[in-house]
């Protein structure tokens, strides 16, 4: 397998994003009260500004996908769904998106605990890369049952030598969840009880650690006797004291557990996605603390380079920047699948925050 045989574009693409620390990417679910399910993520890439786009596939596009043999090698593949995704650096690395038939599918940095098989270029026509698998779900499946049989019908390997794994988070329009997982050459499935996940360990380890907290309850603990003391709350949401707030995944994974199962009343899909931001605000990543004191530090805002949350009910795409916290959206229902063109686009037209003055009278 030789790097040399990867365009000199794609493998600069692939090599800064094994670069980059990219550990840090947080996902929730929340249910609405008419029945809406609402996908939200960040997505974390500490080395470097990426080159965030959108991309807008329509039915019928054709594909034949990469190996580390180079461009068009490996599974080739007609889309029977249009879809709308947010991906990095080539029109391929679609990260997180959902298709017409309300699959919605993501990846997640899995770093030291997923084993892909090694690529074998006998098998380049059922061989597809990690960071395309996203597009080709997509494209392809409607249901969870599909992908978990088409899935174990293809080698799934990584592009780029050397690089982290990744696992993925699957949700179809009725509401399942899944988790994948790849271990030992082999694709294994979990069901999403709680709608949460992060990066490594793995994700039964994760439900596992869930049970250190058993403890934490919303609202105020106490008052409690001591002896002769009465304990009082310094304030509200002392039940919560405990909560691990640093930014590792066991500990990310924890605080979107709890913080995405307590929610305020959310009657539709959008106040679902809106909410979603708020509960998602709490894994916004400071750049500085993934690097030591003294580090150079890259010449961007954030190490979260962006937020989105999907309604998948309502068909809407939102999303916002580490460059602009205004809120756009991508209404799917305005789109012609059969008849718009493949395309792609940067999430920021503008690299600024949009600052809106107020008015006094």
């Amino acid at each position: 397998m030789s790097t040399k045989k990867i365009l000199p574009a794609l493998l600069l693409g692939l090599s800064l994003m094994h670069a980059n620390r990219a550990d840090a990417c947080t996902g929730i679910t929340l249910k609405s009260d008419d029945g809406s399910t609402v996908v939200a993520r960040t997505i974390d890439w500490s080395g470097t500004k990426m080159n965030n786009i959108y991309v807008v596939s329509p039915r019928n596009h054709s594909v034949r996908t990469i190996t580390p043999d180079g461009p068009n090698t490996g599974l080739e593949y007609t889309a029977k769904y249009g879809y709308v995704g947010l991906g990095m650096e080539q029109s391929e690395f679609v990260v997180d998106g959902m298709n017409e038939a309300g699959l919605v599918a993501e990846l997640f940095y899995f770093p030291n605990y997923g084993e892909y098989q090694p690529y074998d270029s006998a098998y380049a026509d059922r061989t597809i890369g990690d960071l395309e698998l996203v597009s080709w779900l997509l494209a392809r499946f409607a249901t969870i049952d599909e992908v978990m049989d088409a899935v174990r019908n293809v080698r799934i390997v990584n592009i780029y030598p050397g690089a982290s794994t990744v696992h993925w988070r699957i949700t179809d329009a009725t509401g399942r969840q899944v988790i994948m997982e790849i271990t030992d050459g082999a694709p294994h499935f979990y069901d999403s009880e709680i709608g949460v996940l992060t990066n490594a360990p793995g994700y039964q380890w994760q439900i596992t650690n869930l049970n250190n907290y058993v403890n934490l309850n919303p609202g105020t603990a106490g008052p409690s006797k001591l002896g002769a003391l009465t304990l009082r709350a310094f304030g509200s949401g002392s039940g919560f004291r405990g909560l691990p707030g640093d930014f590792t995944p066991p500990s990310r994974f924890v605080r979107a557990a709890f913080l995405s199962s307590f929610n305020i009343p959310l009657k539709t899909g959008y106040d679902a996605s809106m909410h979603a931001f708020h509960i998602l605000n709490n894994f916004d990543v400071p750049l500085a603390v993934q690097y030591s004191r003294g580090a150079k530090l890259p010449d961007m805002p954030s190490a979260t380079q962006w937020t989105v949350a999907t309604d998948m009910a309502g068909r809407m795409v939102y999303y916002r920047t580490m460059y602009n916290s205004v809120i756009r959206s991508i209404n799917m229902n305005d789109i012609d699948f059969e008849t718009v063109e493949f395309q792609w686009h940067p999430l920021d037209s503008v690299e600024r925050e949009t600052i809106i003055p107020v008015t006094i009278q």
